[in-house]
Parts: structure tokens; C-alpha cells; sequence
């Protein structure tokens, strides 16, 4: 264990080594000399400001005394927010994320300060400091377990979008444990919470949650839309939700449109198309140009959508209009072409010229719409999908050197999201065609095999299952 020291014994011990007297140490350092004799006697409290000069004074790297003066601090008098908040800004600013952890486990017996740190976190989180923030909102949460405040609800939501990642089993666990807070937010921003969680357990294929949440979501925004439209003067958008209600109602058809595709209830699919391309507007006044932004990006998500169930229900000549449809826009080139590739293995129809054509396009990466970005997990599960239907497709047309190459790339991009359910697949599907592998397909597959295999052990999953 260190001896116990403080800066000042820190700033003592560097003035004998170095033998500079105090007037000198002021002009290099820039504080008064009175303040720095006042802050060795103890006559002065060592603000964050003049740490800051001090490290630089020593010629230390910026932050290298935080952990002592935190120490310091907490041996003596509790910081008043006066200096807790700037110290918080620089950890933050430093990413001192360990000096900030345990700071922050220092003061939260204080409840008096978590309306601060609460604010502090929004303002981390609006400014892109995820990781400081969510130290911060923790904090909040576990020592306002028991008040049911909104700032607890929000405090919950912020740490689930936080958590989201990769990692497909860390994502359902986030999702588990914010659920719960989804009705103590704001009415606004309940919306958009609802819309995350069904858009994690879309990619993960929970379609029960997420036929359950797109109705809350729909009856949520119904109320929220029609009470606004129907008003007889024009309202500003709910001040917490982050798009025009008029969104979440067509979102939760979307929702609904692909809980029908996955039970290949096309029919039944088509008819939520019909809803969030203009049905579900019958009556009502869109005015606003965010408003037609959003009826713009669904009538194109539907159009496409329509050819895709009508091919998917086995109308394979509506395969080239589809293609066409999807060429207009290159964002939904990969989602389009793993569904094309699905039909195709199901069919037994020849997509190679598509395949091609959009070649350039059919790689990972982030997807976006006029409404802004895709989420994340969705474009991660949609594109290892695809790689699995793409290595089937050229397995089943005998081209298994092709076909084994994509299935290694989705087998390890699954194991890179732990996303179990296409780990099994994978493997199966190499199972199945097993004796047409070369020696060295056979020792990669063997390789990323053990990977699963440590996967399931983390997890104590039993891996004899595939």
C-alpha cells in the first residue's frame, strides 16, 4: 500500500528536490505566492484550479495528483459542491474515470447532491461522454432505487442506451433490466423509450415483445397525435420525445408489419404497409415540414416493403421491380439483399446478377435514413444474416469454397456480437455440408468452433445444443 500523502507533502518534497523557492515555483506555475504559502501552511483549501497549475508547475502529466487529492478529500471535511463539480468536469475532461468512480461512491450517501450529478450527467450524455455519464447516472439510480422519481426513470434510460452495443446477450440483459421504468418517464420520451426496447428485441427475434411493445407504442402515439392534430390551434411537438408523434404511430405499424413477416403472415404484413403509407392518415392534417419528412421516408420504407412481402409469398415476378426499388436507395441494399437471398434458397431462384450489381454495397456498416441513423443491433443482426443466407445460397449451388468463406466471416461476426441464435445456425449449416470443406476450412472452423464453444462456458450455456 502508498503511504499516505498529500499534495501539499506532494508539492514540498518537489521544491527541496528541486530547490526552487516559492517566488520562483509562482512564476512558473502562475499562482500568487501568498496562495501557495497559504496552501502549504493549510491555511487554504487547494482548489481544482490551482491543482491543475500545480501538476503543471511540477512538470507532471495533466491529472497525475487526482487520486491524491481525492484521498486527501475524503480524509478530511465532505467537498461541497463548489469543488466536487469542477473536479467532476476535469475526470470527465481527463477520462480519470477510475478517480471519478470512486469519487462518486464517496458522495452518494449525500442525496442533496444527486439532483446535481443527475444534471451533471445530461450534460456528459448531450455531449457525447457516454462512458462518464453513465458512472454518474448509476450513481443516481442505486441511491434513488426507492423514490420512483422521474429522474430515477430517466436516470435508467439513459444507462440502457448506454449499455447498447454488440454484444446481442449484453443488450437483452440491458433491456430486462430498464423495461420495468418505461411508464414513470415523461410522456414524451416514453415514446422513444419504447420505441429502443422493440427495436432491441427486433434484433434479437423476440417477436412476442415486440408485437406487445409496438401496441403500447401505437397507443401511446394515437393519443399523443390525435390529441395535438384534432386541437384547434397548432401545438408545438411534445417537448420529450425526439421526433413528430406522427413517427411513432407509423413506427409502431412498421413494428407490427415485420412481427407479421417473421411468422410469414404476409398478407397480414401487407395490410400494416397500407397503414404507415398513408392509411392510417385518413382524417388527419400533416402540416408541418418534419411531419412530411417522416410520411416521405414511410411511403418509401413501404413501397419497398410491399414488393418484398408479395416476393417473400412467392410472386417471384415482382423479384426485378424490387430490385429496382432497392437500386433508388443503397442504404437498405443489404437488408433488401438478405431477404432477396432468403427467397432465392426458398425458391431455388438464380440471383447472381444481383449480387453484382450491388456488390460494392454489401458490406458492414452503419445505415442511415432521412430520420437519422438505423439502429445499430438491427444493421449488426440484418448483416450476419445476410453473410448465412449468402453462404447457403452458394452452398446450395455447389460453389462451397465461396459459400464456407462467407459462413467463417458470419460464424465470427456472430461470435463478435454473441449473437447465440446465428452461432447455432452457422454451425449447423456446416454441419450439414461438412463433407465438402477442405482440410483448411475444416481447422478454421474448427478454430471459431472453440471460440463458441469458451462463449457458452462464460455463459454456462450447455454447447451440445448445436
Amino acid at each position: 500500500m502508498k503511504p499516505a500523502t498529500t499534495v501539499r507533502q506532494e508539492l514540498e518534497s518537489y521544491l527541496r528536490r528541486a530547490g526552487i523557492t516559492l517566488q520562483k515555483f509562482s512564476e512558473i506555475s502562475g499562482i500568487n505566492p501568498g496562495t501557495i504559502s497559504a496552501m502549504l501552511s493549510g491555511y487554504r483549501q487547494i482548489s481544482i484550479h490551482n491543482l491543475d497549475l500545480i501538476t503543471e508547475g511540477m512538470g507532471l502529466e495533466q491529472g497525475s495528483l487526482y487520486e491524491i487529492y481525492l484521498e486527501e478529500c475524503l480524509r478530511g471535511v465532505p467537498m461541497h459542491w463548489r469543488r466536487l463539480g469542477p473536479f467532476i468536469q476535469r475526470c470527465a475532461e481527463l477520462n480519470k474515470l477510475d478517480c471519478l468512480g470512486r469519487l462518486v461512491q464517496a458522495v452518494a450517501d449525500r442525496l442533496s447532491y444527486m439532483p446535481l450529478l443527475f444534471e451533471t450527467a445530461e450534460q456528459f450524455f448531450r455531449e457525447g461522454k457516454r462512458a462518464t455519464a453513465a458512472l454518474l447516472y448509476q450513481c443516481v439510480a442505486e441511491c434513488e432505487k426507492y423514490q420512483h422519481s422521474e429522474r430515477l426513470a430517466l436516470s435508467r434510460y439513459r444507462l440502457f442506451t448506454i449499455r447498447l452495443g454488440e454484444d446481442q446477450e449484453e443488450n437483452l440483459r440491458a433491456a430486462v433490466l430498464f423495461e420495468d421504468y418505461v411508464e414513470r418517464l415523461d410522456e414524451g420520451i416514453q415514446l422513444d423509450a419504447v420505441k429502443d426496447l422493440a427495436d432491441v428485441y427486433a434484433s434479437l427475434h423476440r417477436w412476442d415483445r415486440v408485437q406487445s411493445l409496438a401496441e403500447k407504442l401505437e397507443e401511446k402515439a394515437v393519443i399523443k397525435y390525435h390529441y395535438r392534430v384534432n386541437r384547434k390551434r397548432k401545438e408545438a411537438m411534445d417537448k420529450g420525445a425526439s421526433r413528430p408523434e406522427l413517427f411513432y404511430l407509423l413506427y409502431s405499424y412498421l413494428l407490427k408489419a415485420n412481427v407479421c413477416d417473421a411468422r410469414q403472415e404476409y398478407a397480414r404484413a401487407l395490410e400494416y404497409v397500407a397503414l404507415y403509407r398513408g392509411g392510417a392518415l385518413h382524417g388527419t392534417g400533416v402540416e408541418s415540414e418534419d411531419e412530411w419528412r417522416v410520411v416521405e421516408q414511410f411511403q418509401e420504407w413501404g413501397r419497398a416493403n410491399a414488393y418484398l412481402y408479395h416476393l417473400m409469398s412467392g410472386e417471384i415476378q415482382v423479384l426485378a421491380e424490387y430490385a429496382e426499388c432497392v437500386a433508388a436507395n443503397v442504404q437498405e441494399i443489404v437488408p433488401a439483399m438478405y431477404r432477396i437471398l432468403i427467397a432465392a434458397n426458398r425458391f431455388e431462384l438464380n440471383v447472381d446478377s444481383l449480387l453484382e450489381r450491388f456488390r460494392a454495397h454489401l458490406m458492414y456498416k452503419e445505415r442511415s435514413s432521412s430520420l437519422g441513423q438505423y439502429n445499430t443491433q438491427i444493421v449488426a443482426d440484418q448483416y450476419v444474416r445476410y453473410l448465412l443466407e449468402l453462404a447457403h445460397y452458394y452452398i446450395r449451388t455447389q460453389r462451397y469454397e465461396m459459400g464456407f468463406r462467407r459462413l467463417l466471416e458470419g460464424m465470427g461476426l456472430a461470435l463478435r456480437f454473441n449473437h447465440e441464435s446465428m452461432m447455432i445456425r452457422c454451425a449447423r449449416l456446416f454441419e450439414q455440408f461438412r463433407h465438402e470443406a477442405s482440410g483448411e476450412v475444416q481447422e478454421q472452423y474448427k478454430y471459431l468452433f472453440c471460440e463458441v464453444e469458451k462463449s457458452y462456458e462464460k455463459k454456462s450455456v450447455i454447447v451440445d445444443r448445436v
